[in-house]
């Protein structure tokens, strides 16, 4: 856990302006952010996804092997594609980025490896990189992963403070939760008042 944790402090102290810019171009954005990745990287796009959906964000979590056969057609020239990858290549995600390019849609990446190509094919690259996974031998993706879902969550409430979103606004998109049920109901709909109270007199029999 400590592992974990120093390597999210350490993200956070080579934040630069390119944060900054990702943030303006999911304001600007006229489309869906749509989210992708493989493997594990593809597990934290989703709930990065459900973030940005409970925050008011559109967004989207598109499959890299569902793309290319057939899925591809999400993907519009207004959208903002957020892509999340440790590694950094091209592989599963080269036809999605080329498809988003010749669209002329914005591309970020979460990326963790900046001598990689998906650095140089992004509008904007965010660092996630870590320099060690945490437990034995470097090789479970634990730190890389919690480090891209940590900067997702600071991209959402980025966003929530740029766009005042309010706690009535997140409330509306979670009517089913505790929140929802505390902030929609209004005390007209459960108390009542004049003749709708229902009396009964002391002296009434049963």
């Amino acid at each position: 856990m400590k592992q974990e944790a120093e390597a999210i402090l350490a993200m956070a102290e080579h934040l630069d302006d390119h944060f900054a810019e990702a943030v303006d171009a999911i304001l600007e954005c006229k489309g869906r952010v749509i989210v992708t990745g493989m493997g594990k990287s593809g597990l934290i796009g989703r709930k990065i996804a459900a973030t940005f959906n409970s925050t008011g964000i559109s967004s989207y979590f598109l499959h890299p092997a569902e793309a290319v056969h057939g899925d591809l057609g999400v993907i519009r020239s207004e959208d903002v594609l957020l892509i999340i990858s440790k590694s950094g290549q091209l592989e599963e995600l080269e036809t999605i980025v080329a498809v988003t390019k010749r669209l002329g849609a914005t591309i970020i990446l979460l990326g963790g490896n900046q001598s990689a190509a998906l650095y140089q094919k992004a509008d904007i690259a965010l660092d996630c990189s870590v320099v060690s996974e945490a437990g034995h031998g470097n090789l479970v993706p634990t730190s890389s992963a919690t480090a891209a879902l940590v900067m997702g969550d600071a991209l959402a409430l980025a966003l929530v403070e740029a766009r005042g979103f309010t706690s009535e606004d997140f409330a509306a998109l979670h009517p089913g939760g505790f929140l929802g049920q505390r902030l929609l109901k209004h005390v007209f709909e459960i108390h009542h008042t004049g003749d709708d109270v229902p009396l009964v007199s002391a002296d009434a029999p049963m």
